[in-house]
């Protein structure tokens, strides 16, 4: 495989406004596309546990431009979602992660806009009172990770 990067990771939530006021509203994620999709059409079908008619996609990025990878929000207009968010010791995609450059000040940042840690923000302090990684909850109890930079 001749791969030159990652385009997009998916996930499918419950209620596109409350993951969007995440995302976008608490995050600072910018939108880049926002549409609704026929699912009953091309190989869409064969993809579903459930058959589902249509889909709405809402792409946010993080930064400026189109180099970053997008995160594919999706829910299907009319239909609930079904499973539950796993952890990190389940089979599937467990969590995101997202570099950021002061994890401790955006950990503040986030628990004063009511975000809720996975953990007792002592939990990710080391014993010099650092933070190199956090672990948030999304809307859907979505694993969230922020670290200083190639943390797993």
């Amino acid at each position: 495989m001749d791969a030159t990067g990652v385009s997009h990771i998916a996930i499918c939530v419950r209620d596109m406004d409350k993951s969007l006021g995440f995302y976008r509203d608490v995050l600072g994620m910018r939108v880049t596309l926002d549409q609704v999709q026929d699912t009953t059409q091309g190989g869409l079908p064969h993809v579903y546990k459930h058959g589902r008619k249509t889909r709405r996609t809402v792409h946010v990025r993080y930064g400026e431009g189109n180099t970053t990878p997008s995160l594919v929000l999706t829910t299907h207009p009319g239909d609930q979602a079904d499973g539950e968010p796993i952890k990190l010791d389940q089979v599937g995609i467990s969590h995101l992660s997202f570099s950021v450059r002061d994890v401790k000040a955006l950990a503040d940042e986030l628990v004063a806009k009511g975000v809720q840690l996975a953990g007792p923000m002592d939990a990710f302090t080391n014993a010099q009172g650092d933070v190199s990684s956090i672990f948030v909850y999304d809307p859907d109890g979505i694993l969230v990770q922020f670290d200083s930079g190639g943390g797993g």
